[in-house]
């Protein structure tokens, strides 16, 4: 029997889940997991927490900030996805979960994150709005059926059709439904089926494109952007039929209607037969109702006329005679108003005559005349006695003007700076002096003074 130490190591709840943590952290390398995700939170630090389980099992996960920044697309309850992950402990609740380090799309999912984008950017540019359908014809005399060759969905169209609408012509244009290759020749054939033009044949009323129904990859081909696109650029109606009623793909959202069924797509364009038949015969009978109405109300109208219409002869004699009279009162009309128009000229041109201007121009010309006369007249006077004036003010000014006292051998003494001299005083030796005469100026340095000037300046 075992003995029980004495002194047995005891552990705190924290201690264990550091040392289990430990453990994990240190035997497992990174793993791949794959799972489904259920209970994801995203709380406002930016990471994410979540399970990810199959039908058996589920496993804590956490994607910290700055590792799920760099995933692709944006995870949400029910996506299958693909992580690599180490394997730890939560300590504070001791709780095993993954510390995911990356994570991608998984299978069908990653499939349907790819559909659910291309879905998004074509609605985002407007190739699914309803402007854009083009209404199915009628009665299409000519379809073209863009499938597999040996698919189970092209019989079951020419089934319909035949059923039907037997005079509808049918052509196939074969492609691969299915695999790498599908895509490509899908969208080439309804390039093919709207630049296609035979002599004997009339060209297409509209497009069937589909195939059977399948899984996800299977019905892949039908959610390429290039197919989309070329059916969105496709002049002629075309009906999306892909797989089941459930499946939905990206042509279908472009195509200007959607089967549920690539049978339901034959149904559309196929009027039935026997309704067929009855709609033209009630047209006819129709038809033959409003024509016979017509004719009767023609006749009718024949008839009346026949009894209002007189003899051709008779009916020219009287527009002859109108047209006489006629005549004769437009002469009568035309001379009455030449004499009036006459008399109101006559009457003008007296009335003009006593309102003539011309002899109240002359009278203006003529005083015009005379005061123009006595304008110059007025200037020349005015221009003597001012320049008399003129002359007298300029004596008295040059005779009050320094310069003519400078003409008399006088001169002006001034500084450097602008002064007057009148006193020795009021400059000293080395200075220069500026001398003012009656024409030109002299500058000259003062080299000395007079003993008057000093003992003036002492006393």
């Amino acid at each position: 029997m075992q003995s029980t130490p004495i002194n047995p190591e005891t552990l705190s709840v924290s201690e264990l889940n550091r040392r289990v943590k430990r453990v994990l952290d240190n035997h497992f390398d990174f793993l791949w997991v794959e799972g489904e995700i259920s209970n994801l939170a995203r709380p406002g630090s930016g990471h994410w927490y979540f399970s990810l389980k199959d039908d058996r099992a589920q496993v804590r996960c956490a994607m910290f900030r700055n590792t799920n920044q760099r995933v692709r697309f944006a995870p949400a309850n029910g996506d299958q996805v693909r992580i690599r992950a180490s394997a730890s402990l939560y300590p504070g609740r001791g709780e095993f979960q993954l510390v995911v380090e990356h994570m991608e799309a998984a299978g069908a999912g990653r499939l349907q994150q790819a559909f659910e984008a291309l879905k998004t950017k074509l609605q985002a540019e407007g190739l699914f709005d309803t402007e854009l359908k083009q209404a199915l014809p009628q009665y299409p005399a000519h379809v073209a059926i863009i499938s597999s060759p040996t698919g189970a969905a092209i019989r079951d169209m020419i089934t319909v059709f035949k059923r039907r609408s037997p005079g509808t012509r049918l052509t196939l244009l074969p492609v691969a439904v299915q695999g790498e290759a599908a895509a490509p020749q899908l969208a080439a054939a309804v390039g093919y089926a709207n630049r296609y033009q035979m002599s004997d044949l009339p060209p297409f009323d509209a497009l069937i494109i589909g195939r059977g129904g399948g899984s996800i990859e299977d019905l892949w081909a039908f959610n390429d952007e290039t197919l989309a696109r070329a059916i969105n650029a496709s002049k002629i109606p075309v009906v999306s039929a892909v797989g089941h009623e459930v499946d939905f793909t990206i042509a279908d959202f472009v195509a200007d209607a959607r089967a549920a069924t690539p049978s339901a797509a034959a149904e559309l364009l196929s009027p039935e037969q026997p309704q067929l038949i009855a709609s033209l015969r009630s047209t006819e009978q129709a038809l033959y109702r409003s024509i016979s109405r017509r004719l009767r109300a023609e006749r009718e109208g024949v008839q009346n006329l026949r009894r209002l219409l007189k003899h051709p002869g008779e009916r020219l004699q009287e527009q002859f005679q109108r047209l006489d009279d006629l005549e004769l009162r437009l002469n009568l009309s035309l001379s009455n108003q030449m004499e009036r128009r006459r008399q109101k000229l006559s009457l003008t041109r007296a009335h003009l005559g006593r309102l003539s201007p011309e002899r109240g121009i002359s009278q203006y010309r003529y005083a015009l005349h005379n005061a123009m006369a006595a304008l110059r007249s007025s200037m020349r006077l005015q221009l003597q006695t001012q320049g008399s004036r003129l002359g007298r003010t300029t004596g008295m000014l040059n005779s009050l003007s320094p310069l003519a006292t400078l003409e008399r051998g006088y001169a002006l003494v001034t500084t450097e700076d602008g002064a007057v001299l009148t006193d020795a005083s009021q400059t000293h030796v080395g200075a220069t002096i500026h001398t003012r005469l009656a024409h030109g100026q002299l500058s000259s340095v003062v080299d000395s003074m007079s003993s008057e000037t000093v003992n003036n300046k002492n006393e």
